[in-house]
């Protein structure tokens, strides 16, 4: 009896132990890896914008208060659209829609792999079978005309739009989940746990979550990337709220005003500008937890270059 109790304890330390070298190992790699420091500072400075707009400008965005289609000034940085409205202002307040989409969405959708994949792998049988058909069934479905006919038939709010993210986008980070849990299901750790009664919930939300923390932020940063950029699709061919403020609803009224035909180049390319952004800090974060969850991916240093050559 001793015996397995300490191997129950040896096995939940080692666990902690590895959960603790994961999170300081990411915090090591995000201050060495210049893509995923880039990528922090730009997604920090996209949260500031969105939660402090006024630092940035004292302009009304929506009033339609200016002279039309005014080039750019010290007044108006990115000049005015053809309805005389403040585009500096526009692309200042549509930031924070645009964070709100990629947070939301991409934490349901994550939600969703993590509950439906670590189930699938961790269960087995039968439940296994059930989940896995439910995952390649949305696998297979062709996404974008999916979102295209929901969004259309729905009539676009950002309640519905967020849903039709989620909907589609949290399949692909279930399949991962699933196959990560099956290698971990039957680690000395988990059988450890299992032999001391713990409950199948416990066992998942204690041992098993906490070593795919990395796994599980990545697939958040992939799922809000993807957020991103299918919200800003939607809006920019009509099918958002036509009365809300992002970036992708100032690209639609850009298009239909021909604002690139009529030399407004800003109106168009402003907002483009923010979403690729946006979307670069997402992308780049995820380098970091990729490095961290696949050591095969770091980078070779260079004394270590050094030390093989030399011998």
């Amino acid at each position: 009896m001793s015996i397995v109790t300490s191997q129950v304890d040896a096995g939940t330390a080692a666990a902690g132990l590895t959960t603790r070298r994961r999170g300081l190992g990411f915090i090591r790699i995000l201050l060495s890896n210049g893509k995923a420091t880039v990528g922090a500072v730009l997604l920090l400075i996209f949260c500031f914008v969105a939660a402090f707009p006024g630092v940035f400008t004292d302009d009304d965005p929506r009033a339609d208060a200016y002279d039309r289609s005014m080039g750019l000034s010290s007044h108006h940085l990115l000049g005015t659209t053809a309805y005389g409205q403040d585009l500096w202002a526009q692309v200042i307040y549509g930031t924070r829609q645009s964070l709100v989409i990629a947070a939301v969405a991409g934490a349901l959708a994550t939600a969703i792999s993590v509950i439906v994949g670590v189930a699938a792998g961790y269960l087995a049988g039968v439940a296994d079978n059930v989940l896995s058909l439910l995952i390649d069934v949305f696998l297979v479905i062709p996404t974008f005309p999916l979102i295209i006919v929901i969004a259309a038939y729905k009539k676009s709010s950002l309640t519905v739009l967020i849903a039709v993210l989620v909907l589609t986008g949290w399949s692909y980070g279930a399949r991962q989940m699933r196959v990560q849990t099956m290698s971990l299901r039957n680690r000395d750790f988990l059988q450890a746990a299992r032999a001391r009664g713990e409950r199948r919930l416990y066992v998942i939300v204690v041992e098993v979550l906490p070593t795919m923390t990395s796994l599980i932020v990545a697939q958040f940063l992939g799922a809000a990337l993807y957020s991103v950029l299918a919200a800003a699709g939607l809006q920019f061919i009509g099918l958002g709220d036509p009365n809300a403020l992002s970036w992708g609803t100032i690209l639609y009224f850009a298009e239909n005003n021909e604002a690139l035909q009529t030399n407004q180049y800003a109106w168009a390319v402003a907002p483009g500008v923010c979403i690729a952004l946006l979307g670069a800090a997402f992308a780049l974060l995820n380098y970091a937890f990729d490095e961290v969850s696949n050591p095969a991916l770091r980078p070779v240093r260079r004394r270590g270059r050094r030390g093989v050559a030399g011998s």
